[in-house]
């Protein structure tokens, strides 16, 4: 970014000091013409004769004395009205917001006591506030409890659920439904690819509002006629061309129904939202198609293969056939015969490869399974099994049971026929599959023994009863997967290695963790105050009444965002490099939900801009153009408030980029700049890290466009409430009086 200089100051001080030299001027000039008012004509020529030759020594001391008054002058504003305005702004920020911050004044002794005196206040108030909070924990034990329990349950679903008021804003969504609407993204490899849903956006975004709005149409029905729990169903298809099958169920608004009964008046069915569970059926949907296309074309060929040996079979039982034509009709049956015994062979083949793809499986974490098989070989062979290496993002998507059984069959061989007693498992990521390995050290075991054990019935350690009616062979096909016995000689091991499903999650995770450093390096921030997948807080949120401008500021969703450039002149071909962006609703910086994007710029970086932002070309070299980023960047800034410190330099460069990618980011926009001199007319410099300073904000990673774009939204968090007590409490009152100050001038 390219902030402006810290012009408030100076320019005070330059009105003070012309006032006191135009006054001081005037003084003068009206002192010397009464003076001369006074004089005869001699004592004038006289005068003139002694003060001509000294007018130049006369004019070099009044200006002299005039710049010593405008010194004095500004030494006297700097002290007795500059000081203790800025020490009441910094002030306001201790009374208006949770800043820690020490007060730092300069002026007169009372100032500086002033400033002592609201610093002892405010620790004082500090320790009020922490014994407090203290109390409030205490207190809030149970809740959080209740609140733990909620956000294990969703994060474990396997379900996607997603829970939205009335006006379609997303209050709850788990890690399910994220990673499913990231997979259906027309961009997932991207770092906005899932920025689809998130809290505070509209499910409309995915969902068409016609079709929900019917489907809450038939639950008030429903509800009117009686129903206890009335919900509706629907499929859908996404922009791309997926599937969906969406269940609905109401969420009702027990406030308006006490209002109701109160009042003594109808209860009439009250809504305060609703709850989609959403389910991907579009492998389901291709199955089924598939399988009536094979019953289908059975069908047809058999009747017509039928048709045919009917016809010959009567032709054959004419008597008066000659054995020419017998044995052309009899080569007719046997064709015929045998073309529909390859088309039933056909679809028995592919019946069995379909029932064994459609072998109901279950999602597991992968972790899990390998805890659950260290446990299982161990208690059934007496071994001590120990873990390699266990990629713990892995979900896999199999039989548990019946694999668990295959593992402890060959680690029972392997114990049983070479001694084997400390087995080992590995489980890693093989692209879009899963590959799980039983590793022990070499041993003379030939490939004809292991080929045995694999296709023989699995047989479990105990009882003679203790048998399976499947081979392993059966269990791998069950999986869709495979399974071999490799020897890695510069390791000196011997494994066997199951290739298994991942979970449908899982895999789009894995595309999104394989782009993920194509455009973020962002961890998630410790210690928010609460999960981030659900605020029922915006329950209470209604925007369908309301304009935008009239909205609290605090209601709003926002979005914050930074650009890293190749310089600071777009019009003369300067580019982006780098854009980086966070959302904050609800009053509350979301640190999940965040984009960050490397932006090839088509062009050099200036070596000058790299200690400064630390982006090479090496490190755009392969990275998306602008084209393909900014689609991307404005579906995850859609229907929010845009928010940047010196924001006219940055959307400047979008600006430009309307032509070229045919969007237009035309949504609201606040400008953290304006804001701060808003509220801190009399502060020296708005600069972002002045401004953070005075409000307490660490500053983390500055200069990258994701660590600015966080800070920037912290400071704005900082300034809402110091803007609320100046009575600037809605979107339009903020942006008229940021259009008031000087830095609104500025232009790019």
């Amino acid at each position: 970014m390219g902030p402006p200089g810290d012009r408030g100051l100076v320019r005070a001080l330059a009105v003070a000091v012309g006032a006191a030299t135009l006054g001081g001027g005037a003084w003068l000039g009206l002192t010397a013409a009464l003076l001369a008012s006074t004089l005869t004509a001699d004592e004038s020529a006289a005068a003139q004769a002694l003060l001509g030759p000294r007018l130049a020594l006369l004019l070099m001391m009044a200006a002299l004395g005039l710049a010593a008054l405008a010194a004095g002058l500004q030494w006297l504003y700097r002290r007795h009205v500059s000081a203790p305005a800025r020490l009441l702004e910094q002030a306001r920020v201790l009374v208006d917001t949770d800043a820690r911050v020490q007060l730092q004044a300069q002026g007169t002794a009372t100032v500086q006591g002033l400033a002592a005196a609201f610093n002892a206040l405010a620790a004082q108030r500090e320790q009020l506030r922490t014994d407090i909070d203290a109390r409030v924990a205490q207190a809030s034990r149970a809740i959080d409890q209740e609140r733990s329990r909620l956000a294990a349950l969703m994060a474990e679903l396997t379900q996607s659920v997603v829970v939205c008021n009335l006006d379609g804003r997303v209050l709850l969504v788990n890690q399910r439904a994220r990673l499913q609407f990231k997979a259906l993204s027309a961009e997932p490899a991207l770092a906005g690819g899932a920025g689809l849903i998130g809290l505070g956006r509209s499910i409309h975004t995915v969902l068409d509002p016609a079709l929900l709005d019917h489907a809450l149409d038939n639950i008030r029905q429903r509800l009117a006629r009686g129903a206890a729990q009335p919900s509706a169903q629907f499929v859908t298809v996404t922009r791309g061309g997926q599937l969906l099958r969406v269940q609905m169920a109401a969420v009702r608004d027990d406030g308006a129904v006490a209002a109701a009964a109160l009042s003594r008046g109808p209860a009439a069915p009250a809504l305060g939202g609703y709850v989609l569970v959403l389910d991907n059926i579009t492998r389901d949907f291709e199955h089924d198609s598939a399988q009536d296309q094979l019953l289908h074309d059975l069908t047809e060929g058999s009747r017509a293969a039928l048709g045919s040996l009917q016809a010959a079979v009567e032709i054959l039982a004419t008597p008066d056939l000659d054995a020419a034509q017998r044995e052309r009709f009899l080569a007719v049956v046997r064709d015929e015969a045998r073309q529909m015994a390859t088309r039933l062979n056909d679809a028995a083949a592919h019946s069995t490869r379909t029932s064994r793809s459609r072998w109901p499986l279950e999602d597991m974490r992968g972790s899990d399974l390998v805890a659950a098989a260290q446990r299982r070989i161990d208690a059934a062979t007496g071994q001590r099994t120990g873990v390699l290496d266990v990629d713990g993002s892995l979900w896999l998507k199999l039989d548990s049971f019946a694999l668990l059984q295959a593992l402890v069959h060959l680690a029972s061989r392997l114990g049983g026929d070479f001694d084997v007693r400390a087995p080992q498992l590995r489980l890693q990521r093989a692209g879009p599959r899963a590959q799980l390995d039983l590793v022990w050290p070499s041993l003379p075991i030939s490939t004809e023994t292991v080929m045995a054990w694999e296709s023989e019935n699995i047989r479990l350690p105990g009882s003679a009863a203790a048998h399976s009616p499947l081979s392993v062979r059966d269990v791998v096909q069950r999986h869709g997967g495979e399974c071999w016995f490799e020897r890695d000689r510069a390791r000196q091991q011997q494994f066997f290695r199951f290739l298994l499903p991942l979970a449908a999650g899982a895999q789009a995770d894995a595309a999104a963790h394989e782009g993920a450093h194509a455009g973020t390096g962002a961890a998630l921030a410790p210690g928010d105050s609460r999960p981030e997948f659900y605020d029922f807080d915006l329950f209470g949120t209604s925007e369908s009444t309301r304009a935008l401008d009239e909205q609290p500021l605090h209601s709003l969703r926002y979005t914050v965002f930074d650009t890293e450039t190749t310089g600071l002149a777009p019009q003369q071909g300067d580019e982006i490099i780098q854009i980086g962006a966070v959302r904050v609703v609800g009053g509350r910086l979301l640190q999940q939900e965040v984009f960050d994007q490397l932006v090839d710029p088509k062009r050099s970086i200036p070596a000058a801009g790299i200690p400064i932002h630390g982006i090479t070309p090496a490190m755009v070299q392969g990275q998306p153009p602008i084209t393909r980023v900014l689609p991307a960047f404005h579906a995850f800034a859609a229907d929010s408030v845009l928010v940047a410190h010196n924001a006219a330099f940055d959307l400047r460069f979008l600006q430009l980029k309307e032509a070229a990618t045919g969007l237009r980011f035309d949504q609201p926009v606040l400008d953290t700049l304006l804001l701060s001199a808003v509220v801190h007319p009399q502060q020296a410099s708005h600069r972002l890290e002045a401004i953070a300073e005075r409000l307490g904000v660490a500053v983390v990673d500055r200069h990258t466009a994701l660590g600015d774009a966080r800070v920037t939204a912290e400071v704005l968090l900082k300034l809402l409430p110091l803007l609320a007590a100046q009575g600037i409490h809605t979107l339009g009152q903020a942006r008229a009086a940021a259009q008031k100050t000087y830095y609104a001038r500025l232009r790019y």
